[in-house]
């Protein structure tokens, strides 16, 4: 099971990208039917909670401010957090991982994560590295890894918060 990393700052480009080949590695561990898929779900919940609600908090408004990325990217990205989540529920409300309903979900939210990885690498970090001065990445890297942190401190991957979250998301969207 790969082992949840521990930020302490750095370029917020490589910090998040550190995060999304964690991520990768936690969806092949969860696609091997001998692994311990319980613990890599609940590590992989945790650290994926933590990352997007930071980004949202931290990352995405700073990139806004220096005009690395638009209001239609933030929204965008932040929707397919939403998406993600959504799909990170219905696999943490399967009660057998070695089910093949396990095994479906888990593929939705593979293909989910692994769009949004996508997208995010390609339209939020490339400009981020190209219109955001290095020292403003490090500094960005240091909030983001901070309020990451302090999230997965909080368990924030237990079942009851990804609840409330897509519950959250789903009001903003009908409002």
């Amino acid at each position: 099971m790969p082992k949840i990393l521990q930020h302490t700052g750095g370029d917020a480009v490589e910090v998040i990208l550190a995060d999304h080949r964690w991520f990768e590695e936690a969806l092949r561990e969860l696609r091997d039917e001998t692994s311990d898929r319980a613990a890599v779900l609940a590590d992989l919940a945790t650290v994926l909670v933590a990352h997007a609600e930071a980004e949202e908090s931290k990352v995405y408004p700073a990139l806004r401010r220096t005009n690395a990325i638009d209001e239609e990217e933030v929204e965008h990205s932040e929707h397919e957090h939403d998406e993600g989540n959504e799909a990170l529920l219905a696999l943490l409300e399967v009660d057998d991982p070695a089910s093949e309903e396990f095994s479906e979900k888990e593929h939705e939210l593979s293909e989910a994560l692994s769009h949004h990885l996508d997208e995010e690498e390609r339209d939020v970090l490339n400009p981020a590295r190209t219109d955001v001065d290095e020292e403003v990445r490090r500094q960005l890297g240091a909030e983001f890894a901070a309020e990451r942190a302090r999230l997965i401190d909080e368990d924030c991957g237990r079942i009851e918060n990804v609840r409330r979250i897509v519950k959250e998301a789903e009001a903003r969207r009908k409002s």
